[in-house]
Parts: C-alpha cells; structure tokens; sequence
C-alpha cells in the first residue's frame, strides 16, 4: 500500500489562493511566502504514463484553475483542502522516503503557485527526478525532467447534468480556460513532454488529432505519436472496466500509446494513491 506523510495529514478546509485570480478560491490563512498549500505528500507507485510502476513520492498541491466534473482529486479542486507547508518541510518530507529518487509534483494544477518553481528547483538540486502533473494551461520556467500535460478535453467541462457542484456555474469558466496553445506549445519546446488525453469513447478522438494538428503547426519541437498516450476515463475499478479496453483499441488504431490507470487497478479510489 502507498505509505502517507505525517506532514500532510493536517487539513484546515479552506481553499488555497496561491496565485489564482478571479475569486477562484479564498484562504483565511497567511500563506508562507516560501510555501504551498499541500493536500497529501505519499510515497507510492507512478500509475499512469511512461513511468508508470516507478516508486514515487507524490507531492499534491491544492487548487485548480479548471473544474473537470470527473476530477479524481476532488480535494484539490472542488472543495480543496490543504496545509500550508514550507519547501524545507516538503524536501525533508520527500528525503524521509530513502527508497525513492522521483518525485511527482501533481494537484490539484502545481504550476498555478510560484512556488512551485522553488520546490522543483530544491528537488533537482537534491538528485530527484521530477514529473510535474499539469494541464497545459501554465508554462514555467523551472528544471523539470518530464511534463506530463494532461490537455483538457470538451468532455472535462462540467455541465449542468454533470457539475458535482449542483449549480452549472464553473461551465463557461472551465471551457473558456481549458486549452491554452500558447503555453502547450511553451512546455513542449521546453522540457521533455508527454501528452496524456483522458478518453472516454470513440467520440473523443476528433478533438484530440485536432488539437495535435494544431499544436505541431505551432511547435518548434516534434511531437511523435509515441509521447501521445490515451488513458481511459475513470476513478474506479467499475468505470475503468467500462472504458479501458476501447479506448486500448483507439490507441492501437491511430498509433498511439496506451496508458494504464495502474494506481486504480491496484487501489479503486482509495486517497493517497
């Protein structure tokens, strides 16, 4: 079983402003200058993408600037919860894990705080590999080993049938900010990317070799049909089974890699994982 922090188990409720705008989220605290809203810090096994199987310390920072209504880190987003944490709390967080030498920046969006630069600029000065988690709508300038850009499809938008919320209004907000093709052309020339669709069915793949059309246009760097991985929709075991072998057919039908949801295989939607 993945194995949890202690310094992450304190929880306060409130949503982190780190560096959103338009009243995204509020915070009663006073955040640390040197730190992060943190939701979880584990150490556990890297189950989606090119690594995954690879021990990992998992670090979770609170706060998004989207909503996908099927969201698997609810906490992060929709009603985040968190505890402020220095980075010098973080990396000695993260160097209690002896085992591990990645470390997986994820939330939540990492890259919507500043300090995120700061952590992944300690964690590279220590030896660590480090995957950043994000949805493409950020660039940074920071040593990142590999971004894993997570694209936003229309299927991510929570309408009004499908809003956890009950009230339709992060529709119009989310579906305006989900496609950045500035800052997806940035991370692709800059670091070592992945790009990993969430799919739920057939219907779902115009949209993707569109957005792949447009962003080589754009790009400087290729962007090879083997850095583009399909991963089926799903936070449980029951939905994975529903989804996972035709979105593996579409991944073979248009060249594409296949990426497994390995830590909901192992633990449905247990948290820490």
């Amino acid at each position: 079983m993945p194995v949890s922090s202690d310094a992450a188990v304190d929880r306060d409720g409130d949503a982190p402003d780190g560096n959103i705008t338009d009243g995204d989220s509020t915070d009663t605290e006073s955040p640390p200058e040197d730190g992060l809203p943190i939701n979880e810090l584990f150490y556990s096994l890297q189950g989606e993408g090119r690594l995954a199987g690879t021990p990992s310390v998992f670090v979770r920072t609170s706060g998004c600037n989207l909503r996908c209504w099927f969201c698997d880190s609810y906490h992060t987003s929709w009603e985040p919860t968190h505890a402020w944490q220095s980075i010098d709390e973080i990396v000695d967080a993260v160097e209690g894990y002896d085992e591990a030498n990645h470390v997986v920046l994820t939330g939540g969006e990492p890259l919507i705080h500043d300090a995120a630069v700061d952590l992944i600029e300690r964690l590279d000065a220590a030896g660590y590999h480090v995957t950043v988690e994000t949805n493409g709508t950020i660039h940074r300038d920071a040593p990142i080993d590999l971004a894993s850009v997570s694209p936003k499809l229309s299927n991510s938008t929570p309408t009004a049938e499908r809003d956890p919320a009950g009230d339709g209004e992060w529709a119009e907000r989310h579906d305006d900010r989900r496609i950045d093709l500035d800052a997806l052309t940035a991370l692709v020339a800059d670091y070592e990317t992945q790009l990993k669709f969430v799919v739920a069915d057939d219907g779902d793949l115009p949209e993707i070799l569109d957005l792949l059309d447009r962003l080589r246009d754009a790009a400087d760097a290729p962007i090879p049909d083997d850095r583009v991985l399909l991963m089926p929709e799903g936070a449980t075991r029951e939905r994975l089974a529903e989804t996972r072998e035709r979105v593996a057919d579409l991944a073979l039908e248009h060249g594409f890699r296949y990426t497994p949801r390995l830590h909901v295989d192992l633990w449905n939607d247990a948290p820490e994982t």
